[in-house]
C-alpha cells in the first residue's frame, strides 16, 4: 500500500463493490463530460521509466530481425524493451507473474 494511504474500511469495500456491480446505464455521469476520442493526451508527460543499461546476450537471429523490423521512427533497442513489455503484460493477465 502507498505510504501515507490507509486501509479501506469494510464500509468502503461494500460501496465499491455495490458500484462495480451497478450496470454502466445506472451511473450518473452528467458531471463528469466524456472525453470523446480525438482528445489526444500527452503520453509519458508525467511518468517516465527508468532506464538501466545492461549487458544481455542474445542471438544473432533476434537482434537482426528487430533491427529490420523496428517501426520507423522506433529504436530497435526500444522496439525489444517493447516486446519484452508485452511479454510480462501477458503474463500478468494469465496471472503467472506477480505485479
Amino acid at each position: 500500500m502507498p505510504q501515507g494511504y490507509s486501509p479501506l474500511t469494510d464500509k468502503q469495500i461494500a460501496e465499491l463493490q455495490t458500484l462495480a456491480e451497478m450496470p454502466d446505464d445506472l451511473i450518473d455521469t452528467s458531471d463528469t463530460p466524456e472525453i470523446p476520442p480525438s482528445a489526444k493526451g500527452e503520453v509519458g508527460k508525467f511518468y517516465r521509466p527508468v532506464m538501466v543499461d545492461v549487458t544481455l546476450r542474445l542471438d544473432n537471429y533476434i537482434i537482426k530481425w528487430f533491427k529490420e523490423n523496428a517501426a520507423d521512427g522506433t529504436d530497435w533497442d526500444a522496439a525489444i524493451n517493447q516486446a519484452l513489455m508485452g511479454h510480462i503484460a501477458r503474463k500478468r493477465l494469465d496471472g503467472r507473474v506477480p505485479e
